[in-house]
């Protein structure tokens, strides 16, 4: 398959773009690039130009902003299917404001603003599933960040627990929940403003109770609503 052909198979089959006309998505492949993007490479710093809209093929992004006293605090870390760096669309003049990293060899396709709201000013349904995926990403930053407000920081990592299994778990044959992870305890504590040495203490302590089991790759939920 050719790297266009490629490019424009992904296209169709991205839940995203799949309620486009077929003559959309070829304009699409020609005006979009694909990118493959290293382990640990920058895609984006802040204060960067907001002019072009990603979508992950393969491989992990890391969103990450820098606190007052230097601290990196993760935003989100987004993987296949999923598009970053939304703020072109509603605000094309904009700086950004957050980091973007590839957390593992990734492959990207990159969108111009101009061709994303050309999409959404003649495809009703198209604009409504970008707006609610802004508003999605959003509302759950304001969560997060009202959390670091508000709860002490063994209830935002138990927290956190409760929302990955939710929204990544699986059920297991004996009613448990897995969630199969790469994030280390350091992650843990840069998506939720505390220390790898209180992550590491909290799931501990989950685990003396008998309300989950963990190693490297995996966290198994034994009793969700225990902590």
């Amino acid at each position: 398959m050719t790297p266009d052909k490629a490019k424009l198979w992904y296209f169709e089959n991205f839940d995203l773009m799949k309620a486009l006309p077929k003559e959309e998505l070829i304009k699409l492949n020609t005006s979009s690039k694909m990118r493959e993007v290293p382990k640990k490479h920058i895609i984006y710093f802040p204060e960067e130009s907001s002019n072009s809209v990603y979508m992950i093929k393969k491989g992990k992004v890391k969103i990450s902003r820098l606190s007052v006293d230097g601290r990196e605090i993760i935003i989100a870390i987004l993987g296949p299917g999923e598009i970053f760096g939304e703020s072109a669309i509603t605000d094309s003049f904009a700086k950004r404001e957050e980091f973007a990293e590839a957390t593992e060899d990734t492959l990207l396709c990159s969108m111009l603003y101009e061709i994303v709201h050309d999409l959404m000013s003649k495809d009703p349904n198209f604009g409504l599933k970008i707006t609610k995926i802004i508003g999605f990403r959003f509302k759950k930053i304001q969560s997060r960040f009202e959390s670091l407000i508000f709860k002490a920081s063994d209830e935002r990592v138990k927290n956190f627990i409760k929302d990955l299994a939710n929204e990544e778990g699986q059920k297991t044959a004996d009613g448990a929940i897995e969630i199969k992870l790469k994030l280390t305890h350091e992650d843990i504590g840069k998506l939720t403003a505390t220390s790898r040495q209180m992550v590491t203490t909290v799931l501990n302590d989950l685990e003396k109770k008998n309300f989950v089991s963990y190693d490297r790759n995996r966290i198994l939920i034994k009793n969700l609503h225990g902590f």
